[in-house]
């Protein structure tokens, strides 16, 4: 059994003028959570769709556990499971037909297709709503009952396209929590998302911008990078008084401030090295805005995704 769960090489696919993907490569080791980002539009549905065995890449080639996605795609969709933003089981089918269905679509017969759904009933502790109506379910439990669905034929491969969208905070982490447990177990999964703190709990990170693929590698190591903070600047985080837009347009015009986020309540910035935070406080608080307080901070992961968009956006 190969110990690459997803290999990408020089993938590209184009619809008509448009060129979804272009020259993607990436390699997702077996056990392992990869986490792809990129703004709407960037190609990654389309990047899942074509590890899916769904859609051919115009050029490149893909495998996902080892077998061709062009090739053997009806192969590779035995393998796979799959988890989507939007809730796509049957909502007036309850939780158990739900899942006794989807037993079925995977041919599952006998002791082994209630072994299987048994569990999981349990990796996902649905049991208390298994004679409810899936759409009587609130939207983390309708994504467990996705997850108890796509894990029926227990896949070596899970994709899963942006699954937390929309569904609450202590949903969102309880789910993680799943995953966490899955990949224990030598699952490959492959997650979109838009939420930076799902990203740092990823093992490998992409970013995917305008159908290219900017960078891959560990969320620490991204921060690291020199295009991220480059030589003879750094990274501060600003508070004020009078609100962060505000501090952002004045931060903006000032010579050596060479890159402004909003993050939250305070402002990260990028500045030269060579100028004293006791100048940026006074600095900004010449605008008018009141007391102003900055600190020395490292990138997290949004300042290395807003800086590398920056920079390619200037290309």
């Amino acid at each position: 059994m190969t110990d690459v769960g997803i290999d990408v090489r020089h993938v590209s696919k184009a619809f008509g003028s448009v060129r979804a993907l272009d020259d993607v490569s990436l390699e997702v080791p077996r056990g392992t959570i990869f986490g792809l980002l990129g703004p709407n539009g960037s190609g990654k549905s389309t990047l899942i769709r074509i590890l899916c065995g769904l859609l051919a890449p115009t050029s490149g080639s893909a495998s996902v556990d080892g077998i061709d996605v062009v090739r053997e795609g009806e192969e590779v969709r035995r393998h796979i499971g799959y988890v989507s933003q939007a809730f796509s089981l049957y909502r007036d089918l309850t939780v158990d037909e739900n899942l006794d269905f989807f037993s079925s679509i995977y041919r599952l017969k006998g002791a082994e297709r209630k072994q299987r759904k048994e569990w999981a009933i349990e990796l996902t502790h649905i049991g208390p709503y298994r004679d409810r109506l899936a759409g009587a379910l609130s939207g983390g439990w309708k994504q467990r009952l996705a997850l108890a669905a796509a894990l029926m034929h227990q896949p070596r491969v899970l994709f899963l396209d942006e699954p937390t969208a929309g569904i609450d905070p202590v949903a969102r982490r309880e789910l993680w929590d799943l995953l966490f447990g899955l990949a224990a177990e030598n699952v490959t999964m492959f997650v979109t998302t838009h939420y930076m703190d799902e990203a740092e709990r990823c093992g490998t990170v992409a970013y995917l911008y305008l159908s290219k693929l900017i960078v891959s590698g560990h969320p620490e190591a991204l921060k690291r990078m020199k295009e991220v903070t480059p030589e003879g600047m750094r990274r501060v985080e600003a508070e004020g008084r009078e609100g962060v837009a505000t501090l952002m347009a004045s931060a903006r015009t000032l010579p050596y401030v060479h890159a402004s986020t909003i993050f939250g309540t305070s402002l990260h910035l990028l500045v030269d090295q060579s100028i004293s935070n006791e100048r940026l406080d006074r600095d900004l608080q010449s605008f008018g805005s009141g007391a102003v307080r900055t600190k020395d901070i490292e990138p997290t992961l949004e300042d290395v995704f807003v800086r590398l968009t920056e920079l390619e956006a200037t290309r």
